[in-house]
């Protein structure tokens, strides 16, 4: 699927862009915090990084990306990187590749919360936060995820050609995922 016409910014003549720590666009999602640091508008297309901070136990629902490549680069904490039929389990400095169209999904094992740059490639993804994510509220955590959301959340992948692969008991991507999906590999419910 692709990026429903004048969903993205338009395409400008790329700038040098400095964007400090703590600042872009934040929304809360699944639990997380998730703040775009660039998008398609201001790469010429090219690219989409976005911060994420994922407190313990936190992370998206396995999912896929039609139009977008992804990479993830842990900065702090304890991330579980499900790809394909692959688990990492990385921290900070790991660097993990994901092709469109593979499964993955992330989950924070770890005790602390997880920071880690999400890379998009070519940009436009960055669109799917900004409408399926909540506007963050100074100086509040992060909700937690609301399965009743989901339908929602969903829907919105779906127009940036992404599918989030829900779960029958509406629980985000687990050790157990796998299992639970009846494929090994987290397939389409």
């Amino acid at each position: 699927m692709s990026v429903p016409e004048g969903a993205g910014d338009p395409i400008t003549e790329p700038e040098v862009l400095y964007r400090p720590r703590g600042r872009g666009r934040m929304v809360w999602l699944n639990g997380d915090v998730y703040t775009v640091k660039i998008g398609g508008g201001e790469s010429r297309g090219a690219m989409a990084l976005v911060e994420a901070s994922v407190p313990p136990g936190g992370g998206p629902p396995l999912h896929t990306h039609d139009v977008e490549d992804e990479a993830f680069y842990v900065v702090d904490g304890e991330l579980e990187i499900y790809a394909g039929e692959r688990t990492f389990h990385a921290r900070a400095g790991d660097f993990v590749f994901i092709p469109r169209g593979t499964v993955h999904g992330f989950r924070n094992t770890g005790t602390h919360p997880a920071r880690q740059l999400l890379i998009f490639t070519p940009g436009g993804y960055e669109h799917f936060f900004s409408e399926a994510g909540r506007p963050v509220v100074a100086g509040q955590p992060a909700p937690p995820r609301d399965p009743a959301d989901d339908a929602r959340v969903n829907a919105v992948g779906e127009k940036y050609g992404s599918v989030q692969l829900q779960f029958a008991d509406g629980t985000a991507f687990d050790e157990g995922a796998r299992e639970r999906s009846g494929t090994g590999q987290g397939g389409r419910t």
